[in-house]
């Protein structure tokens, strides 16, 4: 029983490990992930040796009452022997064929049962350990204090046997400048964002970084410097403050505590009993998703990146809980590359640039109030989320 406590510890470990490999790649913390591993493989180490030592006891004392009752068998038979109740012929046929048939039959049950075990998991063991790792380049370089420059040149991109999802699309991000990414859901907006941290490989084409191209960088120093805030935001079981650190393991109370008050989560922390100690629940099932998305982006001030994604940071939530965020994410922006990925047209009107994506093909871009002026593409579409607000918003007040 301790044995199986202990290997669902490991696997609980291990699902949260696996389920949040996207995250544990961005913020470059593999080896914390062994860590945390180490500590439930020993606790299982340790009970399998328990378990073990039962096994052989329990082995041992069946094995030896075996013993004990052939010697009863043959002491029996002898005595029947020599009081001629039963011929020699007899007692020798017994005692063969008794175990001749048992010992077999024993040995099969116990290697099926443990053959069925052992098969089974380890052909699940075998799915997990045979999956290859992320090749390291060769000769790779560091990103070292990045200005955040971002060229995307003649770039596509598809899946393994999939149609294109990104067409040979070009455009370019100054240092501190904010570039949006606008269009119909499955134009490739999600995968651009995918393709800077090198989570998918580009098919043709160049991403550089400050003039290095980032199949040339390590994936360490590449990931280290991106920041990403998206939509389905995933937390570990644990703590406020386990999950805030995890934007940046070797930082101080303090930096953990000012990058809570950064995202305007802080006071709701300290409003609870134990604070920063608080346990969040699996995957963060005891928060909102505002609260959610707002100790996400505390982790990413923590982590402090020159490069920041922002994948639809904010459409799931209302209007009020839109705003406190978009506070956050307006300070959080301030002096860095951002690519935003947004459907409410409304908190992207700042933005240095807009490109609408579609088909995986850049349209149209160009500033906010350019894109209004071409009554292109973009200005459909904002009209069109308009009339809708104000639609909404009149069925509000006849309600009331």
């Amino acid at each position: 029983m301790e044995s199986r406590k202990s290997i669902a510890v490991i696997n609980a470990a291990l699902e949260n490990s696996i389920g949040g490999i996207r995250i544990t790649k961005a913020f470059t913390n593999a080896q914390k992930e062994l860590e945390k591993f180490e500590v439930g493989n020993k606790s299982f180490v340790e009970n399998r040796k328990q378990a073990y030592k039962a096994m052989g006891q329990f082995h041992s004392s069946t094995q030896f009452i075996t013993d004990v009752f052939n010697v009863i068998v043959l002491i029996a038979g002898g005595m029947f022997l020599y009081d001629q109740k039963i011929t020699f012929g007899d007692y020798s046929t017994f005692i063969v064929s008794i175990n001749l048939f048992i010992t077999p039959v024993t040995t099969l049950i116990q290697f099926m049962e443990q053959y069925q075990n052992g098969v089974t998991g380890f052909e699940r063991f075998l799915q997990i350990m045979d999956q290859p790792e992320e090749p390291e380049p060769k000769n790779a370089k560091k990103l070292q204090d990045p200005k955040g420059r971002i060229i995307f040149n003649d770039v596509s991109f598809k899946y393994n046997d999939s149609k294109q999802i990104i067409n040979h699309i070009s455009f370019t991000v100054e240092p501190g400048e904010k570039l949006a990414l606008v269009g119909p859901s499955g134009g490739g907006k999600t995968t651009i964002c995918h393709l800077l941290p090198n989570f998918y490989h580009v098919s043709s084409g160049e991403i550089l970084i400050d003039g290095i191209n980032i199949n040339e960088l390590s994936l360490a120093s590449l990931r280290k410097n991106i920041g990403i805030v998206q939509q389905d935001v995933f937390l570990f079981t644990g703590t406020f403050y386990e999950n805030i650190l995890y934007g940046r393991l070797d930082a101080t109370y303090e930096e953990v505590v000012e990058a809570s008050k950064k995202a305007n989560i802080y006071d709701y922390i300290m409003s609870l009993p134990n604070g920063f100690d608080t346990q969040i629940g699996e995957r963060g099932t005891k928060l909102s998703g505002g609260q959610k998305q707002r100790l996400s982006i505390a982790r990413v001030f923590l982590k402090n990146p020159a490069i920041l994604i922002l994948d639809e940071a904010t459409s799931a939530l209302d209007n009020t809980t839109e705003i406190l965020i978009q506070e956050a994410l307006d300070e959080l922006c301030e002096g860095r590359t951002t690519i935003i990925v947004a459907h409410r047209l409304s908190t992207i009107r700042n933005a240095d640039e807009i490109a609408v994506i579609a088909n995986g093909k850049i349209i149209e871009k160009d500033t906010h109030e350019a894109l209004l002026a071409a009554q292109g593409a973009y200005a459909k579409l904002y009209q069109a989320q308009f009339r809708e607000n104000d639609r909404l918003i009149d069925q509000d007040l006849m309600q009331q």
